[in-house]
């Protein structure tokens, strides 16, 4: 295909396909446009054909790829430890209270992050805690950890992510009053002799009161800026007047001006448990979501060139937002959101007795057309981008009092399951049961392709009341193992036995960028089963904070065409016929 006929071919594809990527939006740059519904566009397809016809990434007519290195490493084999289920393992962390008494706000627990802090390859994991300290898993491989405690507990989110640039994971806390805390990791340094992986710091402007907490390049200038949300009544609860008085509670972006955070408010309130940053619209701008509790209803924030308006883009939301995730769950293209929230997952006699208090509570009524339900919700958006209600008709909206929900290609089939953890436990709520508490199952629910079916055999059923939770590979053999941060019991890994499947496995790195690991980059793998979509994101779920790692899942035997990989900026590298069960290492080189 040359220049000509594949500029032809584009005019064509952006004639046939104007009102399901643009709708009405006026014309834009064919940078911008390329950036705009990626999944969907034609304009993706002719970019794989240009690979898998030969035509290499130097002589691209349009000037939008980049090159890229490929470090391939081969993955051990999970085939000698198929058991078709999960396989339970304790760690010593136990996120509670000094006498164990779970009061009002205590209730919330704390959030789980995975990443490769020292840069060994493996994945380690920080749980946080309310009156314990927060504690550092190190992996040291085959599932075996060497724990290590922080200095400090009374933690909320937990975010593993390169804040300064220089290569290495640091982490960032918000904390049970309200301050977010900066621990700075001291890699380079620690790998030249010295001692303290961790040294606390303070971020210039990082300083409103905050719960929730993401990451994101929201302004396009190289390097990432955070996004944070109050949990007014938990702080208030807290702090008493001197929160009140103080009135600096919200929504807030912070902008980061060469490691200098500039604080922008754009709400004055907020009941935020949740925040999720994703470009929604695909102008290229990543845009923000603020998962409210109670009655507040959650905010959707559009980030546009002018600055950040309020919409109203979907037709149903959770009343009370617990967490978020996001993932293409049809293998369509379109980013699909999830919402946890609170709902009875059956109606039998024990399980009304126990939530009967909640239940029979009197709520005032809401107004007349407010999108708000007591349960979970799954968001799909149609061919015109417009969002659907689809969690009860994939019954997903049932689940118990849910907290972190998670996607995850969980069997390796190519479809993204979902990983739901449950329970409550309050000294005034249930007073009536024992230790008053609410027991409750985790679910797992597998994607059958057209909806999710109850898998009690894989053994994730834990009662231990989950609050935080993060996926990775933490046993390097390709398949998906979970974390979870219990309240009032000790955290737990589930080690991934499944049978069946394969995967690859990509990290994305930027040397010489401020956004190390490409956060808010999207990869498409071209496979002979389809095309299956991944971001890279820094929180999801409750609190808690994503490795980075994309991992794709598939059936043994299919063919792996084309890896395409979108960065921040708007470019594309590919690398063509990726081999299963390896893990990729893809580094942009053209700044380096």
């Amino acid at each position: 295909m040359n220049v000509i006929e594949l500029r032809q071919r584009i005019s064509a594809a952006f004639a046939r396909n104007r009102a399901d990527t643009l709708g009405n939006r006026p014309p834009a740059t064919l940078s911008v446009i390329l950036g705009r519904r990626l999944a969907s566009c034609v304009l993706l397809l002719l970019l794989a054909s240009l690979a898998l016809s030969g035509c290499a990434p130097g002589s691209d007519p349009l000037g939008l790829t980049v090159p890229a290195t490929v470090r391939a490493e081969t993955a051990a084999s999970a085939a000698d430890l198929c058991e078709n289920r999960f396989i339970t393992h304790d760690l010593p962390h136990n996120t509670t209270t000094a006498d164990g008494v779970i009061r009002q706000y205590e209730a919330n627990g704390a959030g789980a992050a995975v990443n490769d802090l020292d840069n060994d390859g493996d994945l380690d994991l920080v749980l946080g805690n309310y009156d314990n300290p927060n504690s550092i898993f190190w992996n040291e491989g085959g599932l075996h950890f060497r724990h290590e405690e922080m200095p400090v507990g009374r933690t909320r989110a937990v975010s593993a992510v390169d804040v300064d640039g220089d290569g290495w994971t640091d982490l960032v806390l918000t904390r049970v009053g309200g301050a977010i805390n900066f621990w700075r990791n001291r890699g380079a340094a620690v790998a030249a002799g010295g001692s303290g992986r961790f040294v606390q710091e303070f971020l210039t402007g990082l300083a409103k009161p905050a719960y929730a907490m993401d990451w994101a390049d929201l302004d396009g200038d190289g390097d990432l800026d955070a996004a944070t949300a109050s949990y007014d009544i938990g702080l208030t609860t807290e702090l008493g007047n001197e929160y009140i008085l103080n009135d600096e509670g919200g929504v807030y972006i912070h902008w980061n001006e060469d490691g200098v955070f500039r604080a922008q408010r754009l709400s004055t309130e907020a009941q935020a448990l949740a925040l999720a940053i994703w470009d929604e619209n695909g102008d290229g701008r990543p845009d923000l979501l603020v998962g409210n509790d109670f009655a507040l209803p959650d905010e959707f924030w559009r980030n546009d060139p002018e600055g950040w308006s309020l919409a109203t883009i979907f037709p149903e939301t959770t009343h009370s937002t617990m967490s978020f995730d996001l993932a293409d769950v049809d293998n369509s293209g379109k980013t699909a959101l999830f919402a946890s929230d609170m709902k009875p997952p059956d109606m039998s006699e024990e399980t009304v007795q126990a939530w009967a208090p909640l239940m029979e509570k009197e709520h005032p009524p809401l107004p007349a057309g407010d999108p708000q339900r007591m349960e979970n919700i799954l968001l799909v958006a149609d061919r015109a981008g417009a969002f659907q209600s689809l969690g009860r008709e994939r019954q997903l909206d049932a689940t118990g009092w849910s907290w972190s929900g998670l996607f995850g290609d969980l069997d390796r089939d190519g479809q993204l399951d979902l990983y739901i953890v449950n329970g409550f436990a309050e000294a005034t709520t249930f007073a009536h049961l024992d230790e008053h508490e609410l027991v409750e199952r985790n679910q797992v629910l597998r994607n059958t392709g057209g909806g999710f079916a109850r898998m009690p055999g894989w053994g994730l059923g834990s009662e231990r009341g989950g609050r935080g939770a993060a996926q990775g590979d933490l046993d390097g053999d390709g398949d998906l193992d979970i974390v979870v941060n219990n309240l009032r019991g000790d955290a737990q890994v589930f080690e991934n036995r499944l049978c069946g499947g394969a995967s690859l496995q990509v990290e994305l790195r930027q040397p010489g960028s401020a956004n190390t690991a490409a956060v808010g980059a999207t990869a498409l793998l071209e496979t002979s089963a389809g095309r299956l979509r991944r971001d890279v994101r820094v929180t999801r779920g409750y609190l808690s904070s994503d490795p980075g790692h994309l991992h794709f899942g598939f059936p043994a035997g299919t063919e792996l065409k084309l890896l395409l990989i979108r960065w921040p900026d708007g470019h594309w590298s590919t690398v063509a016929a990726p081999a299963a069960g390896h893990r990729l290492t893809v580094t942009r080189s053209d700044a380096e």
